[in-house]
C-alpha cells in the first residue's frame, strides 16, 4: 500500500497507520477512502493528495 501525500500542507496519508481523526482503521488504502474524505489537517479534498 502506497502512502499518500497533501499537496498543500504536506501531510502524508499512511495506510498502515490509517486516520485516527476520522475513524479510518489501519489497513485501509487510500483508494479505498471515501470520496468526501479530507485531509485532516487543513481539509484539502482528496483529489489533491499524490501518490508519495
Amino acid at each position: 500500500m502506497d502512502k499518500y501525500v497533501c499537496k498543500i500542507c504536506g501531510y502524508i496519508y499512511d495506510p498502515e497507520i490509517g486516520d485516527i481523526d476520522t475513524d479510518i482503521e489501519a489497513g485501509t488504502d487510500f483508494v479505498d477512502l471515501s470520496s468526501d474524505w479530507v485531509c485532516p489537517v487543513c481539509g484539502a479534498d482528496k483529489d489533491m493528495f499524490e501518490e508519495e
